[in-house]
């Protein structure tokens, strides 16, 4: 088959064709396992963050990607509830133990034994992939296959951040970063808190203005001083100076809810800047995401599916990966991209 695969770590300002793409075996199914035939990966900034060594992969070569759909090709003799031909979806989520403390609490996400897709276990920047029968969701018929991608990840980890800030009807909402995950929580909250504004903070004035197509009360710079106090950020950069620019913005009793997997070391010593009056006073509370768990994936499919969220995208080749990632390092993006398989 093909594949896009991650020989080395990268830093992609001086190496613009991080991935490989060559021929590889098919990967054979265990008992337990199923075997995808992969029509469409979404490309994420944790892509990016894997290739550069800022959540590296336990072990080289790898295949990159964790927003896989694509058509059960073959079932091991333990599946029980997919078959040939069902249309399935893969997320960060590749597998858990399943017995600890936080597996039986419904957050295997916490996990200690977590490995998560493309990372620890080769992902779907390829024509097929091989994932546990409990770690492949059933993907509703109303979704397209491009349409879906994104969902699996961005959706699903903004559908997870949106429960963490806790905000209620008609509370104000903002958003730092408008990426992937933004666009597709902005769109989630018109449905479900229709009363409940949302401010867009990104440094991009096309970004400014995506969101404000997409029904925005408000859009400015990281820094810019929204025209009300917000009593909820979600935060998806990469930086530290986005924090302490939310955690001013909040107010009282405030929630910052900040969706990445890593922040940049450069920045650190913005944290010297945090002044407790300012940023902390008055109960404002930092909360962090960890991954998804199977149910945010499959809860958020479900309500994509109901009220008809669908992504904005972008669609390459396979054969293009490399080029995607740059585009999305560069911030040149409106919405999700997705690889297309050919």
């Amino acid at each position: 088959m093909k594949a896009q695969v991650l020989r080395s770590l990268a830093d992609l300002a001086e190496h613009t064709e991080p991935l490989d793409f060559c021929d590889v075996e098919i990967p054979t199914p265990g008992p337990g396992d199923v075997l995808i035939r992969v029509s469409a990966c979404g490309v994420c900034h944790t892509e990016l963050d894997e290739i550069e060594g800022r959540t590296p992969p336990p072990r080289l070569p790898v295949i990159p990607g964790h927003q896989v759909v694509g058509r059960v090709e073959k079932a091991g003799q333990w599946v029980t509830s997919l078959r040939p031909g069902d249309r399935v979806g893969v997320a960060w989520i590749f597998s858990a133990c399943g017995a600890c403390r936080f597996c039986l609490g419904g957050l295997e996400n916490l996990c200690p034994q977590f490995r998560a897709t493309g990372r620890d276990a080769d992902g779907g920047y390829a024509e097929y992939m091989v994932v546990g029968e409990a770690f492949a969701h059933p993907i509703p018929d109303s979704l397209g296959d491009i349409q879906a991608a994104p969902l699996l990840c961005a959706g699903a980890i903004g559908y997870r951040s949106l429960h963490l800030t806790g905000i209620e009807n008609g509370e104000p909402l903002g958003l730092t970063g408008f990426g992937g995950s933004g666009h597709l929580v902005l769109k989630m909250v018109r449905h479900r808190f229709p009363d409940s504004p949302v401010y867009v903070f990104a440094r991009s004035p096309v970004q400014r203005a995506f969101a404000q197509e997409l029904g925005a009360a408000w859009a400015g710079d990281t820094e810019d001083t929204p025209p009300t106090p917000l009593q909820a950020i979600i935060d998806t950069t990469p930086a530290w100076k986005p924090v302490l620019a939310a955690m001013e913005h909040l107010a009282p009793a405030g929630r910052l809810v900040i969706n990445a997997i890593r922040k940049e070391s450069r920045d650190r010593d913005v944290l010297l800047q945090l002044d407790y009056p300012r940023h902390l006073w008055l109960e404002k509370e930092i909360k962090s995401v960890a991954n998804v768990c199977r149910s945010d994936v499959r809860e958020f499919l479900s309500i994509a599916a109901d009220i008809n969220i669908s992504p904005e995208v972008e669609t390459y080749p396979l054969a293009d990966a490399n080029r995607a990632l740059m585009e999305l390092k560069a911030g040149h993006f409106r919405g999700a991209k997705v690889l297309v398989m050919e």
